[in-house]
Order: structure tokens, then sequence, then C-alpha cells
């Protein structure tokens, strides 16, 4: 777990302005993985209801259930207002503060992969590999709230960890915190700390830094502002890791911070900065948590070494809503020396989602490109990895075009069909930083024979009252398997899970 020292917590409070907070119900999150995300993406993009924070994930339940309240179920058919009605009552609060609600859920799957992506399979260092197994969990989800103060605690038993090898668990593998954290909201901003996944970026598109790859990843974050300008700051310490003599720890941290500005009619635009920095015996140092400077400009005055990340992400709404995000992470302007020919490093996602013209069928198309090196660093600790799992996107060198849709067949019956084009070099940001005589023969992008995979496939979700049925299946078409010039392969890869949910609420004592 992060360890957040008393000069941050200073820090936060001085950045709210060591604001009273105000007398208003806090409200939990709705955690990225959450049964009714895949239906809340299809009604944001066919336009039934609004996006409550555009580029931002994950929602709060409560602006998620104001949202919901306030779409037009006039212009929409039985199917849809059905879902929206099903979507409220499991999503609004039913009983004010102070109160708590606690969730039980059991279920059993069984898959022919074990990690979370089927994307993900020949992929990374070491490749993930495909296994066929069941697996069982039981989680406990815990919400108590009162006043401006929300306490959520989520421990999930999952057998599917054991076998996941982005899972860095090791005595206890199976067992899980997806959320755990304590968050005191009021009208002008947060300040929360805990483990939650998040995501930066367009919706139901991973972020190139700050996504909901990496587990557990407990961080301190803090955010205030007007409902259309938010400043929002996330520091977090990375896993700890010895030198290379094997002998002193090194500790490793991550900071970011964003200026979010959404616009009266059409426009969410957002700009931010991030850094990792590294060292033994180094800790939170304030000059890189500060919100109203650039990591890379204090980190020359203070003659300091961090690697530094700039971003970009936009998005404007309307029939058609386009979106893109870009993130730069190191360019040699000069070419003075043999340093200087160091390849770009860089990643950006470019893409729209709508209505299929006067239909009920939603559409997502996006492009997405990472390079080479990006991620990785010429100071091996100063990459953004926790547990060699990345904090944005888990792998690199590659491109990825994916067109989704998503049609409700039913009350809360969701099909969503893709196709997917991925092209993967040799590249990963587990490897080493080449060495500056080999930054000329080093690909800006696709290092390598270049493997590429055209996924066909369609998931499902289901939902009744207490019982939850999902499933994806779909074939690959692998061209140059294995990175091997030549070599094809098929694989047919599926899942299919069902869980049984109860919940109970009432008012604290």
């Amino acid at each position: 777990m992060a360890c957040v020292g008393p000069a941050l917590t200073v820090g936060a409070m001085v950045l709210t302005g060591g604001a009273v907070l105000a007398a208003q119900e806090a409200s939990p999150y709705v955690p990225l993985q959450h049964w009714a995300m895949p239906y809340v993406e299809h009604l944001i993009a066919a336009g039934v209801i609004a996006d409550p924070t555009p580029l931002t994930r994950p929602f709060r339940r409560g602006d998620l259930a104001r949202a919901l309240r306030a779409a037009d179920t006039a212009r929409v058919n039985a199917v849809t207002r059905r879902t929206l009605q099903q979507l409220l009552t499991a999503l609004a609060d039913g009983r004010p503060a102070p109160s708590y609600r606690i969730e039980d859920a059991v279920g059993v799957a069984a898959a022919s992969y074990a990690f979370r992506d089927p994307l993900e399979l020949n992929r990374g260092v070491p490749p993930r590999l495909a296994v066929r197994r069941g697996f069982a969990s039981a989680g406990l989800d815990l919400h108590v709230t009162f006043g401006p103060v929300v306490l959520v605690s989520h421990p999930v038993v999952d057998t599917r960890l054991q076998f996941d090898p982005d899972w860095y668990g090791k005595a206890d593998n199976a067992t899980s915190f997806p959320e755990a954290y304590v968050s005191a909201q009021w009208r002008q901003g947060e300040l929360f700390f805990g483990t939650l996944a998040r995501n930066w970026g367009p919706g139901g598109v991973q972020g190139v830094l700050l996504s909901d790859d990496p587990y557990g990843l407990d961080h301190l974050y803090v955010t205030f502002g007007t409902p259309r300008v938010r400043l929002q700051v996330i520091a977090t310490q990375l896993d700890t890791r010895t030198d290379s003599t094997g002998g002193a720890a090194v500790n490793r941290y991550l900071s970011a911070s964003r200026v979010w500005i959404r616009l009266p009619r059409r426009w969410t635009f957002a700009v931010w900065q991030a850094g990792v920095w590294s060292g033994v015996g180094r800790q939170f140092e304030p000059w890189f948590l500060n919100p109203a400077t650039w990591a890379y400009i204090r980190a020359s005055n203070t003659s300091t070494n961090v690697n530094s990340f700039l971003g970009v992400d936009l998005e404007r709404r309307g029939g058609t809503t386009a979106f893109g995000q870009f993130m730069l992470d190191d360019i040699q302007v000069s070419r003075k020396s043999a340093s200087d020919r160091k390849p770009a490093s860089y990643a950006f996602t470019v893409g729209a989602k709508g209505r299929v013209w006067s239909t009920a069928v939603a559409w997502q198309l996006f492009y997405t490109q990472v390079a080479n090196l990006t991620y990785r660093n010429e100071d091996a600790f100063q990459v953004p990895l926790y547990h060699l799992l990345g904090t944005g996107r888990n792998f690199a060198d590659y491109d990825q075009a994916t067109l989704k849709l998503s049609a409700l067949a039913g009350p809360a019956v969701l099909f969503e069909p893709e196709l997917t084009v991925l092209r993967q070099g040799a590249g990963d940001p587990r490897l080493p930083h080449p060495l500056v005589p080999d930054y000329p023969t080093t690909a800006t992008l696709f290092e390598g024979v270049v493997e590429r995979t055209v996924r066909l496939a369609v998931g499902a979700h289901w939902q009744r009252g207490p019982l939850e049925l999902s499933g994806n299946g779909g074939v690959h078409l692998i061209r140059n398997a294995g990175h091997v010039t030549g070599a094809s392969d098929t694989r047919w890869l599926g899942s299919i899970g069902v869980t049984y949910r109860v919940s109970y609420e009432h008012a604290l004592p």
C-alpha cells in the first residue's frame, strides 16, 4: 500500500484552502467493472443520457443517478425505458445519510484465458498464454455514508487471480480489494485516499497514462473547482524495488495533475502532466506534487531526476461525439549528439461514437498508437509500472483500430459485436531501455517482426434482479504469430459467467 507522509496531507489541505466540508451527502463511485457500466456507456454513446463527467471515469453514483433521471424517456423505445428504470433502481440511494449498504456477490465462470482482456493473448514480456479453467468468486461490498464522507471496502476472493499473469499477489493470491477508500466530498471539491480504478481520457477507451489497468494502486486524489472547471491531482507510491547490487531499496513515486474544463455547449478538454521519480531514500517531494508547476521544469531547477509526461484530452459532444487523447513522453529536438538520436516516444487515441441513424444501436470507433519506447526510461526505475503492470497502457509498440456496436435486445439485455485489428511490435514497457549506440537501429514504432491480430467477437450482458449473466466470445486470426515471419494461428477465445447478488441498506444507528 502506498504511504502518504504528513507533508503531503498538509499540502492537500493547503490546496483545498483548508475548506470546511459543507453539509451535503457524499456519494460512492460506480466502479469501472460494475455490471451497470456497459449499459451506461451504451446509453451515453446513443445520446440517451448525458455524460456526467466527460473524459473522466469512474462516475459518482449520485451524478450517474441524476443523469439517468434526466433522460427524456418519451423519445426512447420501451426496452430502453425499462433498462433506464432498472439502472436507476439499482444505483439510486435507497436511504439518506447516515446509512450503510452491504452487497454480497457470488459467481462462477469458465474461460479459455485468465487475463482480463482477450487482446492480451501472446503479448507482453513474458507473453500472456491462454489457459482453460473454471473460476469461482465471492465478494462483500460495504458502503458507509455519513454527511460529506463515504467509506467503501470491497474485499473479493476470485480464483482467476491465481492464473492472471498481471496479478502480483503471492501469499494470498486469490484475494484483492478492487475498491477500498475514504472520500470526503463537498461542493467545491474532494479529498480521497484509497484504491479505486480510474481512467483519464475518452469514455470506454483505456487512458494512455492513467487507466484501470493496475490492480490495487492506492493513491491520494484531490480535486477542487466548479462544475465546469476542475483541478485534479493524483499522487501515489509505486512498488519499491532493489538496486543493481540487490542491497538497497529504491523508492518510486508517481504524480499527475490535470486542468479539466467543460465549456457550456459541446466541448470538454483537459491538459495534464505527470512525473515518475525514484531513488534510494527518496520520498514524496513537494516540487513534483505542486499542480501549478510542470514536473520537468522543477526537476531542472532542483537538479533532480524525473521522467515527465505531457498530455491533452479532447471531446466534442453531438449527434456524433468526437474524442482524442494525446501524450508526449520524450522527443529530441536537436541532433547535436548521439543521445539526440533517441526515437520519439508518444501515445495517442482518436475516435468517435454515436447512434446508428434513428435506431437504438450505438457505435464506437477508435484508433490508438503507442510508440516503441513509450513508458520506458533511461533510468529503469522511473517507468510508470506498478508491480510490472502498466499504470496506463499495459503494452507499447502497437497500434489498434476497434469498431464496436452495442444494442439493447431486451430490458438490460445488451449485445456488443466487435471488430479489432491489432498490430504488435516486439517492444514492451518491461524491456530494458536501449543504449545510446543502439538508437539509430531502434524503431520509433514496430520493432522487429510485427504480429497482426484480427479479432471478430461479440459480448453479451443480461441483468435481471439479483442475477447477472455475461459472456464474450470471438476468433483471433493471427499473422506472424509469436513475431515469427510467415507463422499463422487461429485462436478461439471465450468466457461465460453468472453472478448472484443480494444487497441490504439501512440507516446508521
